[in-house]
């Protein structure tokens, strides 16, 4: 048998196209034919973040490289289901997965190709090739409105469970986009930013009612878009009259914001969470299906998701309005639902998601488990979640920090016993693109 007759196996992301790429693919192109097997953005976001291109793109990419006879998909990390099917002669791959997170797959591909007498061929790691130094330069370029605008429709098709943080400044955006951690089989970050009014408001000193209007709260969100890439969703509170609501969704749009959640209510705004304490008035379901209606109307893309928020439960009115408003918003247009509930226990959250995954045009689910935090990401997605915003934490951990600060310089005459508290202006300022 001539190389020209055996079969060789290559899986790639290929999200970065590098010359480490290129050198594995010609030694596989040496062995044979090269089949690549090409792992699809699920099978990427499940240990990763979602590539920055999408798996027709990355396709086209490889399709027209030398060598490559053929394009899989590979839908798992897992290469044996796509190796017991072509039952390869070869399988190449660089050197670097004997260690890290990767070494349970390259075990799992050895003993598959013993069953055929296959080969693994492993190339040496390229030097001076670094996937995470190239994503570092890539984030640091930036990203457009309309690649950003598109990341949360993007995410949603691949990931069942997406977590974002609370936003109320540019460098609160920084640490949302750099946070990260990895664990001994995934690297787990947040997916994107929550622009919250009332997190915006009370870094400006204002109270939760709609007192920063939707000019200054733009201001935070440009100073935000500038330095960060990940998507938003920016909470635009009762979204105000129908005919300002739609002047708002087309600023949105325009800047590369993802989403829009508006709630259910009218008149001054009053933050949830005082529940039943201060007054509330939940809009009609006909003028907020109409207010919703319209900001569809006024979209100038597809990509663009307005997503309603349902006081019912907030508000003492029980599963069965909730419902019925949830399938009224979906009937208007809504791209998603928000639940929301003031309860610690989150019976009747569930409760509403069992309802709602029957619906035939079920849409996106959004969840704020601030008062029911015991709860697991796991157990929410178990329910149907598909997206959980944490609200308020980045606020609510950042005021207490300064204050002990500023008692403690009061209490002590100097700032020194301070010091193991905070953060040196050095890892601040290298937070910071641009600063070195």
């Amino acid at each position: 048998m001539t190389a020209k007759d055996k079969k060789v196996y290559v899986g790639m992301s290929a999200d970065i196209i590098h010359p480490g790429h290129l050198n594995i693919l010609k030694t596989a192109r040496d062995l044979g034919d090269v089949i690549v097997g090409l792992l699809t953005d699920e099978a990427i976001a499940s240990y990763k973040r979602v590539p920055f291109m999408t798996y027709d793109q990355r396709k086209d990419i490889i399709e027209n490289i030398k060598g490559v006879i053929k394009v899989v998909p590979q839908t798992t990390l897992d290469y044996v289901a796509n190796l017991e099917m072509i039952r390869p002669d070869y399988v190449v791959h660089g050197d670097d997965w004997r260690e890290g997170v990767q070494q349970k797959t390259r075990s799992r591909v050895i003993e598959a190709l013993l069953k055929w007498n296959g080969e693994l061929i492993e190339v040496p790691y390229t030097d001076g090739v670094s996937s995470t130094a190239l994503q570092a330069a890539i984030k640091e370029v930036g990203t457009t409105p309309g690649i950003r605008l598109k990341s949360l429709r993007r995410m949603l098709k691949v990931k069942p469970l997406l977590r974002f943080l609370d936003i109320h400044n540019a460098l609160s955006g920084l640490i949302v986009e750099n946070a990260a951690i990895q664990t001994a089989t995934l690297r787990r970050e947040f997916d994107g930013m929550w622009a919250s009014s009332l997190t915006d408001a009370t870094a400006k000193g204002k109270p939760d009612i709609e007192a920063v209007d939707v000019s200054a709260r733009i201001t935070t969100l440009n100073e935000v878009l500038e330095v960060t890439t990940k998507p938003i969703i920016y909470d635009g509170d009762t979204g105000g009259q129908t005919e300002h609501f739609v002047f708002t969704v087309k600023t949105l749009e325009r800047l590369g914001v993802s989403a829009v959640i508006i709630e259910d209510k009218a008149g001054l705004k009053r933050n949830s969470l005082f529940g039943s304490d201060v007054a509330h008035t939940q809009e009609s379901i006909e003028k907020f299906s109409n207010k919703i209606s319209e900001g569809k109307r006024a979209q100038a893309t597809q990509d663009f998701m307005i997503i309603a928020r349902i006081e019912s439960l907030i508000l003492g009115k029980g599963l069965d309005d909730a419902f019925a408003r949830a399938k009224a918003f979906l009937d208007a247009g809504a791209d998603g639902i928000m639940i929301h509930s003031a309860e610690k226990d989150p019976r009747e959250i569930f409760a509403f998601c069992t309802l709602y995954n029957q619906l035939e045009n079920r849409k996106p689910l959004v969840a704020v488990p601030s008062s029911y935090n015991h709860v697991t990401e796991e157990e929410l997605e178990a329910n149907g979640i598909n997206v959980v915003i944490y609200a308020n934490h980045m606020l609510r951990s950042a005021y207490p920090a300064m204050l002990n600060t500023a008692r403690s310089i009061l209490e002590h005459h100097r700032s020194a016993e301070c010091d193991p508290n905070m953060m040196t202006i050095k890892e601040i300022l290298e937070l910071i693109p641009g600063s070195r």
